[in-house]
């Protein structure tokens, strides 16, 4: 298991500089960040503002040579100067990655919480009213785009907040600007009233496919003859469905919650921007429109390690969930 967590995480460099090498080829092509400053700027800047900008963010070097001072300069931890004067772009990446991760962990156990639990039951109950019900639900879920879900929970917490008077559920932040810091238990609620609205938003859109991954896998671990054998020996149905069928229909829902790890962080970035979060998602927001290359390539970097991370874990997690499976 270890040579090949090894041999994955080695085979994953080459991967991981190609595809940032041609991302950073799309960034820099992308826009003109030294016009950007000459035309944004009320008074104009001078010839010799403008002059010390470019060479400030490295716009006058060949492509090449920018690529090249940025990996490097990766691999000691400067991720590169940023268009904001005064900006350390690492330390702003791993603060807002904090407040991201936060949402996507929270958003991700629900999801995977449900889904397994609905998915499974539905496949226990094929063809039933049940089995109809989570199935529309789950379309219904898959069809709704994200931003626009996300602005009807926002609105639905106003209203809460409103008819009873309180302001749990928070709509814009991901803490509250006067919270009482020197009360570690209203700081925790307020935390998680704020938690609330997006981490429902990001997890029933990821709920919706994974129960249809999780009754399909489970409908075919159900029909197969070790589990029949197993229930031809006695052993008690409840036991049957957890301990040798759900294990295994586990695995395809293994694979897709990683690929799908991708999707979470971009459906991150419309729910953040949407409760107005301070994480990734206005990171990215802010890169792209002030033509930030440094500080977007820290963002897609960061974002491709997060995606390798989950497809490796995935790996090891079939070995877990299927003794069969062995990594030489």
């Amino acid at each position: 298991m270890l040579a090949y967590t090894v041999r994955r995480i080695l085979g994953s460099i080459p991967v991981l500089i190609a595809s940032t090498f041609i991302v950073f080829l799309v960034v820099v092509n992308a826009g003109d960040p030294v016009a950007n400053f000459a035309t944004s700027r009320q008074p104009a800047p001078s010839k010799a503002a403008v002059h010390a900008f470019a060479r400030h963010i490295h716009a006058n070097q060949p492509v090449l040579e920018r690529y090249w001072n940025w990996i490097t300069g990766v691999l000691h931890g400067n991720f590169g100067p940023s268009v904001q004067a005064n900006l350390n772009i690492g330390h702003d990446l791993f603060t807002r990655f904090r407040v991201t991760v936060t949402l996507i962990a929270a958003a991700m156990v629900l999801a995977l919480l449900l889904s397994v639990l609905f998915g499974a039951f539905s496949a226990i109950r094929q063809y039933s009213a049940s089995d109809y019900t989570i199935t529309f639900v789950g379309f219904l879920f898959l069809a709704m785009p994200v931003f626009w879900f996300a602005v009807l929970l926002k609105q639905a917490g106003i209203w809460f907040n409103e008819a009873t008077g309180s302001q749990f559920l928070g709509t814009i932040g991901e803490k509250s600007p006067y919270l009482n810091v020197d009360t570690p238990w209203n700081e925790f609620v307020d935390h998680v009233g704020h938690l609330v609205l997006p981490t429902i938003t990001l997890a029933l859109v990821s709920f919706a496919s994974w129960t249809r991954y999780t009754r399909a896998s489970m409908l075919e671990v159900l029909n197969s003859d070790y589990v029949r054998l197993a229930r031809a020996k006695g052993l008690r149905r409840g036991k049957v469905i957890t301990r040798h069928a759900l294990r295994t229909a586990l695995i395809p829902l293994t694979t897709v919650t990683a690929l799908d790890i991708a999707a979470i962080l971009g459906g991150a970035v419309v729910t953040e921007t949407i409760f107005q979060w301070h994480g990734m998602g206005e990171m990215l927001v802010q890169s792209a429109s002030t033509i930030d290359v440094y500080r977007l390539m820290a963002w897609l970097l960061l974002s491709a390690v997060v995606v390798i991370v989950f497809n490796l874990l995935a790996d090891l997690l079939y070995a877990v969930l299927d003794p069969r499976i062995r990594y030489d």
